[in-house]
């Protein structure tokens, strides 16, 4: 699931804090290949927005009002097995709720931790053949 060349990889970030989804566009922003397609701050949004814009990577935080991060990632990921969904909270990962390690998330990142080079990892783990084209 490799973009074109000169395409990026949309992104949705999902967090019902204001000052965290800020972050996460500037991190983007600063991640070479990607580009912020939509926000969401509930659960049920992050659901209806991945169906209407099909993002090629989620930023999923686990607390949020409504349908948590866990069960939003794992209706997406059911849907279309081919998502790749971050989840991002401030847990450490010994500490992270139940069903977050078979939610079929592609892995988990505390926030402190979260940056450029934790995206291109993770596309790079992801997509073997290639990471998004600048």
């Amino acid at each position: 699931m490799s973009p074109d060349p000169g395409e990026a990889v949309g992104v949705l970030i999902v967090d019902d804090q204001a000052p965290f989804r800020r972050a996460a566009r500037m991190v983007m922003a600063a991640t070479p290949g990607f580009a912020v397609v939509g926000e969401a701050e509930s659960g049920e949004q992050a659901v209806e927005e991945f169906e209407r814009l099909q993002p090629g990577l989620v930023l999923m935080d686990i607390n949020l009002p409504g349908m948590n991060g866990i069960e939003a990632t794992r209706r997406i990921t059911a849907a279309h097995p081919g998502a790749v969904v971050l989840l991002l909270s401030t847990y450490q990962a010994a500490d992270l709720p139940s069903g977050a390690d078979n939610c079929g998330a592609a892995d988990y990142v505390n926030k402190e931790e979260f940056g450029p080079s934790v995206v291109l990892d993770l596309w790079k783990k992801r997509h073997t053949d290639a990471a998004p084209s600048p």
